[in-house]
């Protein structure tokens, strides 16, 4: 409960730091355990440390499965495929090279180092692309790497180990690797595929039960598929969190939200108490020889293997140099080696301590070494992607256009996702870049370069698509501001978004997006612009008339910035507005407008505007 209380507080205090989790949790760990304050000692769990350590493991590689989109994968597959596969056997090999000729070890324990030190930290390498904003090729190699090479990584290291244990079991160690990758492989993709199936029949699964039905099935998959081939259970949950988390049922966003709360509860939990087991006498002993493992790890293994596995790859230079340059390891490669040592410790094999150590080393030092210098590297390499800005905004009707047209004369770059050809026409016809397709999926939403936008703005007649597509925006591509167009609030996706703060509503309020849309093409809205000025405190109050579907505010602009109009907006003294008015109702919206402070401004004659008005709008 120590460890559990400690991880949660120590991941805050990280964040407020803008430090790397994992260092905080480390440093928390060494305090807290028999060589600090004495507060945490794990073996005195006895055979139920090992447990809590697996179904934790297994709970967390299916949270990164779980988050990996095959159609970016495909992408990228032989970066992918050649880093998992050759690149763990490379690592494995040079890393027991490194360990060999510098610390002196001997071969098993030089190659159960090299097998311990192939994963990457998925829980790692997560926020870290996260929070450099690195291009989608570079993060979608360095996530798929991270997550998929740990299932490999961890059968790698105990089969290493049987071999240590049993020299002369050489063919059936082969036998059992086969076995193990083919029993995971199977049971993962099989159990998962069921999972997504019945996710889909509706009301199979009480409402509500969802997350915990999964969560018990992930177990289960891992304990009934380590039973048939031991080990076999951390590829197994892997594969199936990639299954379902591209198979789209009902509840997707509420189980990875469930599943990222619990990896981050879990991952604090591990970290804590796996530092705290570690003898740090162990790791002083290392002395000078360790730390050059570490850098030769850093500075001659890693470039080198990715330089090798990437080949003829479509990555640049500077994409490679990068990939080389970030391989933190995190809670695998920690759990596998406190398994492993405890293995050699009981079979009377020595140097269990000391690899456990240099495993914790080789940790500390690349989560170090990626989390301080990897902005630096990114930037220096050109790998991050371009400063958010601008919008990008579904439906290319009449009303959306005035709204990009506004934000573009701002300097704003705008562009449009929709499906219709006509919409699409007339918005390139505007001077604006379009993206035809179905802004629900994935593959259009990368085509409209989201990864780059500040805003998502869902502006079609159907609230529920707006939703879909302000949702998506921010869970897939990180969008900061997610802007939806509603008829009526009311309950449901969209309702549940804006209580949760997780979009805002556009316009001033709720307004009929179809009817504007037929107005437009009827030639019966105009733009006009106007200028708030504070009512008098002497002023008596007037009851304004009501605003129904007489005007829509769109945008306003105060000093140099421009932004679309939400209900969130509160008018200050000179700020102007854009205001698209129904033309048959021009006096009483002049009317509704002036009775809340907003006084119409001179128009800029329209030769002197950026572009044309979008036809189908009046100039005022």
């Amino acid at each position: 409960m120590i460890a559990l209380a400690a991880g949660v507080v120590s991941q805050s205090l990280a964040r407020h730091l803008r430090l790397p989790g994992i260092v905080v949790l480390l440093l928390a760990g060494v305090a807290l355990g028999p060589e600090g304050l004495g507060a945490i000692d794990p073996r005195t769990l006895g055979g139920g440390f090992g447990a809590v350590v697996d179904l934790a493991v297994a709970i967390i590689l299916f949270e990164g499965g779980l988050n990996l989109q095959i159609s970016r994968l495909r992408r990228e597959q032989v970066a992918i495929r050649r880093l998992v596969l050759q690149g763990a056997v490379l690592t494995l090999l040079a890393g027991a090279a490194a360990a060999a000729l510098l610390l002196g070890w001997p071969l098993e324990r030089a190659l159960l180092f090299g097998s311990l030190v192939v994963v990457t930290g998925p829980t790692v390498i997560g926020p870290l692309v996260s929070e450099l904003r690195l291009r989608t090729r570079v993060s979608t190699v360095l996530e798929a790497e991270g997550v998929l090479v740990d299932p490999v990584g961890a059968i790698l290291a105990v089969l290493v180990l049987e071999l240590v244990l049993a020299p002369t079991r050489a063919g059936g160690a082969a036998a059992e690797l086969i076995a193990r990758i083919g029993v995971g492989a199977a049971f993962g993709f099989g159990v998962g595929f069921a999972l997504a199936r019945l996710l889909r029949i509706r009301r199979l699964v009480p409402e509500g039960h969802e997350n915990i039905f999964v969560l018990a099935s992930v177990l289960l998959l891992f304990q009934v598929s380590n039973e048939l081939a031991e080990h076999s259970g951390i590829l197994a949950v892997t594969l199936a969190g990639v299954t379902v988390g591209n198979s789209r049922t009902p509840v997707d966003r509420d189980l990875r939200e469930f599943k990222d709360q619990l990896t981050v509860l879990l991952i604090g939990l591990l970290f804590v108490m796996l530092a705290a087991d570690v003898r740090y006498d162990g790791v002083v002993a290392l002395g000078w020889r360790g730390l050059a493992v570490v850098a030769a790890l850093i500075l001659v293994v890693r470039p080198v293997v990715v330089a090798f596995a990437t080949r003829s790859s479509d990555l640049s230079v500077r994409e490679r140099l990068f990939i080389g340059w970030v391989a933190p390891r995190g809670i695998v490669a920690a759990a596998v080696a406190s398994l492993v040592a405890t293995a050699m410790e009981q079979a009377g094999i020595e140097g269990g301590a000391a690899l456990r150590a240099l495993v914790f080393l080789a940790i500390a030092g690349t989560v170090l070494q990626a989390g301080l210098t990897a902005g630096l590297a990114a930037r220096w390499l050109g790998v991050q992607l371009p400063r958010r800005e601008g919008a990008a905004i579904l439906g290319a009707h009449p009303l959306s256009l005035l709204l990009a047209q506004e934000l573009r004369e701002a300097q704003l770059p705008v562009v449009f996702l929709d499906s219709n050809p006509q919409n699409c026409h007339a918005a390139e016809q505007a001077g604006f870049p379009v993206v035809f397709g179905n802004a629900t999926e994935e593959r259009t939403l990368q085509r409209a370069r989201l990864q780059t936008v500040r805003m998502a703005i869902g502006l079609t007649p159907n609230q529920t698509v707006n939703g879909v597509f302000a949702s998506r925006a921010r869970e897939l591509f990180g969008v900061p501001r997610a802007i939806v167009a509603v008829e009526t609030l009311g309950s449901g996706m969209v309702a549940d978004l804006v209580r949760e703060d997780a979009a805002e509503v556009l316009f001033e309020g709720e307004h009929d997006v179809e009817r504007w849309e037929v107005r437009g093409r009827h030639g019966e809205v105009a733009l006009s612009h106007f200028e708030w000025q504070p009512p008098e405190e002497e002023a008596d109050e007037v009851e304004a008339p009501p605003i129904g579907e007489r005007f829509v505010m769109l945008s306003f602009r105060r000093g140099r910035a421009t932004e679309p109009v939400t209900t969130k907006y509160r008018p200050k003294a000179g700020d102007r507005v854009a205001v698209a008015i129904h033309a048959p109702e021009r006096e009483q919206a002049l009317a509704a407008l002036a009775a809340r402070g907003w006084r119409a401004v001179e128009e800029e004659p329209a030769l002197q505007r950026d572009s044309a008005t979008p036809a189908g709008v009046l100039e005022a």
